[in-house]
This record gives C-alpha cells, sequence and structure tokens, in this order.
C-alpha cells in the first residue's frame, strides 16, 4: 500500500495538477519542465519502494498514461512542446489583402479615436462589412496598434485600502480635522484630533485658529508622550486622510521621529477613516454644540475639553458594548460586561418565561478593524484572546 510506505516524497511536488497550474503551467492544463521530472522522480522513487504506479500517479495529480508519454515522447528532457508547435492557419482566416483592408478603415481619420467596438456598427450603417470586432482587434495587435484609441487612458485597478487590525489599546490611531464654525460669516477653528481604534477613547485633541502642520506635530507629540509610546515594543500606526496638513514632511518627520508609522486613506475614498467621521458626527449633534457658532477661540477650545471629557467618561459607546472609551481603554470593560451577564442570567432565573432566546449578549467586543478586506485575517484575530462570549 503507497500509504503505508516510508519513502522521501516532496508532497509539495505531489500536489494535484489543478493546484499548480496557477504557479508552473504556461496555460491551463501545462506542466513546466523542472515540475516534470520532480514528478517522475518522486514516482519512480515510490514506485522503487513497492508502490505501483497507478496509484502513485493518481496521488501525483497525473494520469499514467501522461507518465507513459512523457518518457515515450522526450516530455521529461524537451518539456511540453504545445507552446511552439506550428499551426496551419484556419482556412476561414482573413487574407492579407482583408486585413490590409481593415487596416486602412481602422486608421481613416474619422476613426482615429473610435475603438473596433464602434467602427464596426458604424461600417454596417454603411453597408459594408469587413470583419468582426475581435477580427479588427487582433489586426491592430498584430501590427502594434493596440493601444488605447484617443486620449482616453487604460483603467487602473483600485488599490484596496489597508486594513489595520487593533486588538488591544495604543495599536491603531485614527487621526483627522475638522471645522469648528465661529459666529463670525467665513470665520472657522480647527479641531485636530486622535482616536485609539481599538477602546475609541480619545488620546489627544486640540483647537487652532488655523490649519497648520506645526499643529499636528505639536499634537502627535504630545498624545505620544500621554500614552507613554516610548516604552512600546510595538508603535501604533497613525492612519488619516490625504489633506496636506497630515501628510506635511513636518509631520512626517516627526513620526519617524516617534516611531509611528503612516498611514492614508486612498485618493478621493471618503469613508477610509469612518471612526473619526463618526466621531465628528457625534460631536456636532451634541446639545451643548453652539447653533450659531463660537464667539472666540477660548470658547471653542473649553467646548473641546469638556466633550472629550464626556466623550471618554461618561458616553456609553454603541460599538463597545455600551461602556465608555475610557474603561475599554484600561480594560475595566471585561469585568463591567461580565457583571452585567451574572445580572441577566439572575433575571432571567426570576422570570424564565419572560426570556424566549439567549440573554443579551454582554461579550467584549474582540478586534477592530479599520478598513477590512482579507476575511481569514480579519477573523483570526477576532479569535484571539480579547473576545469572549458571554451569551447564554
Amino acid at each position: 500500500n503507497i500509504s503505508t510506505l516510508q519513502v522521501p516524497v516532496r508532497h509539495e511536488l505531489l500536489a494535484p495538477c489543478d493546484e499548480k497550474i496557477g504557479s508552473v503551467g504556461v496555460e491551463l492544463g501545462m506542466i513546466g519542465l523542472e515540475d516534470r521530472q520532480a514528478l517522475a522522480q518522486d514516482i519512480q522513487t515510490a514506485h522503487g519502494a513497492g508502490a505501483r504506479l497507478q496509484p502513485a500517479c493518481e496521488i501525483a495529480g497525473i494520469d499514467l498514461r501522461t507518465l507513459q508519454r512523457w518518457k515515450a515522447q522526450d516530455g521529461l528532457t524537451a518539456g511540453d512542446g504545445r507552446p511552439q508547435a506550428v499551426r496551419p492557419a484556419p482556412s476561414h482566416a482573413l487574407s492579407p489583402q482583408e486585413q490590409a483592408a481593415l487596416l486602412a478603415v481602422a486608421n481613416e481619420p474619422r476613426f482615429a479615436s473610435v475603438p473596433p467596438a464602434r467602427i464596426v456598427p458604424m461600417l454596417a450603417d454603411e453597408g459594408i462589412y469587413l470583419g468582426s470586432e475581435s477580427s479588427m482587434a487582433r489586426v491592430l495587435k498584430a501590427h502594434g496598434q493596440n493601444t488605447r484609441r484617443g486620449r482616453a487612458k487604460a483603467p487602473k485597478a483600485t488599490r484596496p485600502p489597508t486594513t489595520h487590525i487593533a486588538t488591544a489599546p495604543g495599536q491603531v490611531w485614527c487621526w483627522d480635522m475638522t471645522y469648528l464654525p465661529a459666529n463670525v460669516m467665513g470665520r472657522w477653528f480647527h479641531l485636530y484630533l486622535i482616536l485609539d481604534l481599538y477602546s475609541r477613547k480619545i488620546v489627544g485633541a486640540e483647537v487652532h485658529a488655523s490649519d497648520d502642520a506645526d499643529h499636528a506635530v505639536h499634537l502627535v507629540r504630545r498624545t505620544a508622550l500621554a500614552e507613554g509610546i516610548a516604552s512600546m515594543q510595538t508603535k501604533p500606526v497613525l492612519h488619516g486622510d490625504n489633506g496636506s496638513t497630515l501628510k506635511a514632511t513636518t509631520v512626517l518627520a516627526m513620526l519617524h521621529w516617534l516611531g509611528v508609522q503612516p498611514s492614508y486613506s486612498r485618493p478621493r475614498v471618503s469613508d477610509d477613516n469612518a471612526y473619526v467621521e463618526s466621531l465628528f458626527r457625534t460631536a456636532k449633534y451634541r446639545p451643548e454644540f453652539p447653533a450659531k457658532g463660537f464667539a472666540s477661540l477660548d470658547e471653542a477650545r473649553a467646548w473641546a475639553a469638556e466633550f472629550v471629557r464626556w466623550y471618554n467618561v461618561e458616553h456609553r459607546h454603541s460599538g463597545i458594548r455600551y461602556v465608555t472609551p475610557e474603561q475599554r481603554h484600561s480594560g475595566e470593560d471585561t469585568a463591567i460586561l461580565a457583571a452585567r451577564h451574572a445580572l441577566y442570567l439572575q433575571a432571567r432565573e426570576r422570570h424564565p418565561a419572560r426570556w424566549s432566546r439567549d440573554t443579551r449578549n454582554w461579550s467584549p467586543v474582540g478586534a477592530v478593524t479599520l478598513n477590512p478586506e482579507r476575511d481569514a485575517v480579519v477573523s483570526a484575530a477576532a479569535d484571539g484572546p480579547h473576545t469572549q462570549q458571554m451569551a447564554a
């Protein structure tokens, strides 16, 4: 039995063909020369140890006739001959004269910026048929004219957002700047704010009368000192938008000096920094926010300081099971949520008929993701030690 033989077979080479073709084969179904030789050698090793060729080939993911054909037709020395095969032209292929006519029409001034998909219907409206769109495209490609016609640029693949996963405080920060209206039309104050992604705690905030990179530098340096990142083995990632203030050279220099890794949203994408944007919405819809604007910079700073205190200490955040950001930042949320869970269990024991299903889920929120794109990575982080189920 081949499965019981102790044969030094390289299992990565005996993987099924359909799993190897993407990295080895030139086309679907083709196996490269080196992999052919390695497969044949491993099969021969297993066969020499007593295994039959048929099951050995099945484990390798090839047919026995395939191996026999490789040996009989120099497939183990010359490789697959299909890419170099000379095939006769189809009998219904366009003649050289027809190809020249297609090329001449495509190069007419009126079709200089028109793709084949539009040239062919336009000729059809004139009662002329020279070939299909694909035939014209092949002729243009054969003559090196398959570039995009006109001024339009080829579409570019959109860069996916960078996924940041926070499983504890101090791993990922988000920051941004928002405008605070003054009571004078056209005048604004600028609120700079840094949010801890995991706990939602505002770890840094300042209000200034102007938008300047020096203010951002001062905020980052002060926040890093307050949070003690100098003693952290892994420095936090600071995610922001593509604003010129947050990407200034002085800001980047300060981040480099602090060891903080900068991260930025994709250009022209408004929701890559959703947590800070949601925080700004909460701030500007508070009852204390002046509807007619702030009278002075001192008044704006006083309001901002009180809002930060309320948000961190009193605000029960819906995204973290209605504990305050300060409680989650300090690790108190686990005990608080456990007490809530115990209370709900006692309430269900007193009146079981009032509970048709499980009690409310008071398990602590685990990993927090910013712009999740890789489900496997996010799931792995969510299954870490910061996730604890308490629903019953």
